[in-house]
């Protein structure tokens, strides 16, 4: 029997992120967060109990990044395509954010399908990470997880920080491109990041986690949701910091 609990989790994270996919496509950006965090909640403790439980297998493996493909693989990508398609109209929901909740009409424009490409540089990276025995302890570019906060956090900034100064920066079409491909370019990338299991809990062999932890624990009290990026950021110097230690 609890050889099916981690895979009972997963699929708890798989639900999450098609229910988050249904808000997104609604436009309702905030409970579809919601969804996600939970997704990315799940997908954290099913590898946990599966270590601790002792029951880990190649079932589980697989159907871990099949529903990471869509919580934290087809969710982003269609956040970015959403937030394209605002930005071509920009001017008249800077504003009034809350005015943009349903279509008035189906088109499907050309730029905001680049949003997309998250989609695919997740799939693609979920496929390497699957055949990489390497990737043990440290990931091989930015996790699924990681890149879904960066992307999720955009509307959240957007729809709780009132500030028509951000909303021209985060709804303008270039630089919403441009985060596209930075995201496409992590996903990835050849950099070493550390991974956030514990094997243990010694300060000794996870100053660099405790740090993380602490560090975003205190941005996100002060500046809320704003603070993602910037814990992404962090977490990608912490990561470069750790590994000169290691091959120290």
């Amino acid at each position: 029997m609890k050889r099916h609990i981690p895979n009972f989790l997963t699929l708890l994270n798989l639900l999450c992120g098609s229910i988050a996919v249904i808000y997104v496509v609604n436009n309702n950006f905030v409970v579809a967060s919601l969804f996600v965090f939970l997704g990315i909640f799940f997908d954290f403790f099913d590898g946990f109990a599966a270590r601790k439980l002792n029951v880990q297998s190649e079932l589980g493996i697989q159907l871990d990044s099949l529903a990471d493909l869509v919580t934290s693989g087809l969710v982003p990508g269609l956040v970015m395509f959403k937030l394209l398609s605002i930005s071509t109209n920009t001017s008249e929901i800077i504003n009034e954010w809350s005015s943009y909740t349903e279509w008035t009409g189906f088109k499907l424009p050309i730029l905001p399908l680049l949003g997309l490409l998250i989609t695919l540089a997740s799939a693609y990276r979920l496929a390497k990470f699957n055949i990489d025995e390497d990737q043990q302890d440290y990931f091989k570019g930015l996790p699924t997880p990681a890149n879904t906060l960066l992307i999720i956090s955009l509307p959240l900034i957007i729809e709780f920080h009132n500030s028509s100064l951000i909303d021209s920066i985060l709804l303008n079409k270039w630089f919403l491109i441009g985060i596209t491909f930075l995201s496409c370019y992590l996903l990835n990338s050849s950099v070493k990041l550390m991974a956030l299991k514990f094997k243990n809990w010694s300060l000794k062999n996870n100053t660099f986690r405790y740090v993380l932890i602490m560090v975003s624990f205190l941005l996100l009290m002060v500046f809320k949701f704003i603070a993602i990026p910037v814990i992404i950021l962090v977490y990608i110097l912490l990561s470069l910091l750790n590994q000169s230690f290691i091959v120290k």
